[in-house]
Formats: C-alpha cells, sequence, structure tokens
C-alpha cells in the first residue's frame, strides 16, 4: 500500500523525534543508575577516619589491640600496613570501636573496654598519628555507667564528648549522652541524655533497643548535627538516623534536638524516612565516619557537594552477621528545607532545616 505524500514528508521526521527521545531517555537512565558500593577488602567494623593535609588516618580495633592505618585515599586504607599502637597489657578486656580525632595538635584514641557490663570508655594520645602513644587513661565521665563509642568534638567554643550507654547498671536500652569536657581527657558537669531508642523504626530489633555509635557534624547554617545507628548491629535493621540541634539550642537540653522520622541510610524500606530510599548494594549500613579535615566538624562540608563517608555493612545475598563486615567507602551530602516532626514532648512539633543524604 503506497504511503500517502504527506506522511511520506511528515514520518521521517517523526522517526527522528522519536529516536532522539529514545536516546535521551537512554542516556538520562544511564545517568542515573546506582553505582555499585566500594567494598574495601578489610572485614572488619566501626570504621573512624580523619584526613591530615593529603593523608587519611583510620584507627581499628583489632582483637586487644589498636592499629593506624595511612593512605592517600580512603579506599587505599584496607590496605595499608597496619600499626599498632596500643595493646591491652593490663587485661581491661574487649576493646570496642576505637575513634581518633585532633585536638591542639595531638591526636587522641577513645575506646571502649570491658567485660559485659564493666565497658568504660579509654583514651590514649599521641603528637604523631602512629606511633608514640601513651598508656590509657580511663575517662572520668560522669555517673560512671557503661559506656560505648564515644567521641571528642568542640562546638560553640566548648569542648564535648558524646557516647553510648545505660541509664543505669543494666543493659535495658542503649541511650546517647552529651557531657561537656574542659579538657580533651577530663569531663566536667554533669551527663545529659539526647536521644533514646524510642521511634518504630528504631525498635525493629531489640533487647536491648539501641541508638549508638554518635558521629558529629555542623551542617552548612551552623548547626550541630549528631548521627547515629539505630537498631541491633547484628541485625541487618542497622541503619543511620539523624539527630538536629534547634538554631540557638542546648546541647544537654534534650527537646532542642530534633530526630529524623526514619532511617536515612539503611536497608529496609519501611524504616526508611519518607524520601529516602534504602540501599541496592549493602545491608545494615552503620557506625559510619564522616572524613573530615583534622576531624574537625568546622571543616564540615558545604551544601552541594558530595564528601568522604567511610562506614560498616554486610553484602546483599550474604548471611548477617558481624563476622561479615566489611569497611566500605560512601558518600554524603547535604539535603535542604528537610522537617523533622514530633509528638507529645516539649517545644514545637517541627523543625526544618539541613538533613542529609548517603550514597553507596
Amino acid at each position: 500500500m503506497p504511503i500517502p505524500l504527506g506522511l511520506a514528508l511528515v514520518l521521517p521526521l517523526v522517526l527522528a523525534l522519536l529516536l532522539a527521545l529514545l536516546t535521551a531517555t537512554g542516556a538520562a537512565t544511564t545517568a542515573a543508575a546506582p553505582a555499585a558500593a566500594e567494598q574495601t577488602p578489610l572485614r572488619a567494623a566501626d570504621p573512624s577516619v580523619l584526613r591530615v593535609g593529603s593523608t587519611y588516618v583510620a584507627v581499628q580495633a583489632a582483637g586487644g589491640s589498636i592499629v593506624v592505618r595511612q593512605a592517600a585515599t580512603t579506599a587505599g586504607l584496607a590496605t595499608a600496613p597496619a600499626h599498632t599502637v596500643w595493646t591491652d597489657s593490663g587485661g581491661l578486656g574487649e576493646v570496642w570501636a576505637p575513634e581518633i580525632v585532633r585536638d591542639g595538635g595531638r591526636y587522641y584514641v577513645y575506646f571502649a573496654a570491658g567485660e559485659g557490663a564493666a565497658h568504660r570508655m579509654y583514651v590514649i594520645s599521641s603528637t604523631a598519628p602512629d606511633s608514640g602513644y601513651t598508656s590509657a587513661t580511663r575517662l572520668d565521665l560522669p555517673d560512671d555507667k557503661w559506656a560505648i563509642d564515644g567521641t571528642l568534638f568542640t562546638y560553640g567554643g566548648e569542648r564535648w564528648f558524646v557516647w553510648s550507654g545505660w541509664a543505669g547498671d543494666t543493659d535495658v536500652e542503649q541511650n546517647l549522652y552529651i557531657a561537656r569536657m574542659s579538657s580533651p581527657t577530663t569531663a566536667t558537669g554533669g551527663r545529659y541524655v539526647i536521644s533514646q531508642p524510642r521511634e518504630s523504626w528504631e525498635r525493629v530489633v531489640g533487647d536491648p533497643y539501641i541508638n549508638e555509635g554518635p558521629e558529629p557534624v555542623k551542617d552548612p547554617d551552623g548547626r550541630l548535627h549528631i548521627v547515629y545507628s539505630a537498631n541491633g548491629s547484628w541485625s541487618d535493621s542497622y541503619c543511620l538516623a539523624d539527630l538536629r540541634l534547634r538554631a540557638g539550642g542546648d546541647p544537654t537540653y534534650v527537646w532542642d534536638w530534633y530526630k529524623s522520622n526514619g532511617c536515612l541510610f539503611g536497608s529496609h524500606r519501611d524504616t526508611m524516612m519518607a524520601g529516602w530510599d534504602p540501599t541496592l548494594h549493602v545491608d545494615g549500613p552503620g557506625h559510619h565516619t564522616f572524613v573530615l579535615l583534622d576531624g574537625d566538624i568546622a571543616t564540615s562540608p558545604p551544601a552541594g557537594p558530595r564528601f568522604p563517608l567511610m562506614f560498616h555493612a554486610v553484602p546483599k545475598g550474604t548471611p548477617y552477621a558481624w563476622e561479615n563486615r566489611y569497611w566500605y567507602t560512601g558518600t554524603f551530602c547535604w539535603w535542604g528545607g528537610t522537617t523533622y516532626r514530633r509528638a507529645n514532648v516539649p517545644g514545637p512539633t517541627s523543625d526544618t532545616g539541613w538533613s542529609l543524604k548517603f550514597f553507596e
């Protein structure tokens, strides 16, 4: 059947437009396709990394010791030589989750050690990141209760220490606490709870219910955030969530903190905050580290670009177990205009500001 002259003239143009549309759609789809998570060869948990000049420095618990690694990239840390900087020669017990910070030109590594209910925070320090560390000193934190995952930071011209601990002497739930510090090794005043695992999405896996791994960062408006891990670390419901201090808020007053309405980085859609997607390549991402210059939250990233992140997780398709956790490299960026809502508590029921997006 012959094609009418009008259609014959128009058909090439229509086909050209369709081809252009399909090409553009394909290009857009390709550009938007997620990249695979950058799994490092290091089978370990609880990374803590800072950047000093052009060098990345990481600490890791290795049995009853603490090791330091240095590399030119975050990905290179996993295969960098591990220098032992401290060994538990005094029989303190299990050594967990060391955190490296820099304060006044000196490096401090905070870690938890102990057995069962005896876990407390300890610190060693040196003028060099990979040698010359002092013997371990126990931090005299207020109330002297079970304490892990502590780290030091400076905000509002004051030093602060934030950690995960118990309200009493039994493992009912793990809360996040904060205290002022008069020096990198000395707390002053009381301890103040800033978060408890009371939301449904952070009570998926319990016995006990958990808030842990707190990491401070400052947003483009200068407001303080504490990003932490929720749910049991032994499950693939482990995830990252956010606490945002209200503008002009008091870090010691729990109701000046607003919590994200769900996980911001996790592997289960039903626990994610609306507008945040679950991971595609890993299960149970948690206990992360913001890779900041000198570990200083005053060097927190501005809005716009993505910045380095490290976290531990289990590859999808692998049984979720502590021994299957690896260090991963990733990125994060600030996400503006995000409202966190709450009910039945003192103060305004909502707060709008910066949140975070995490990328595998």
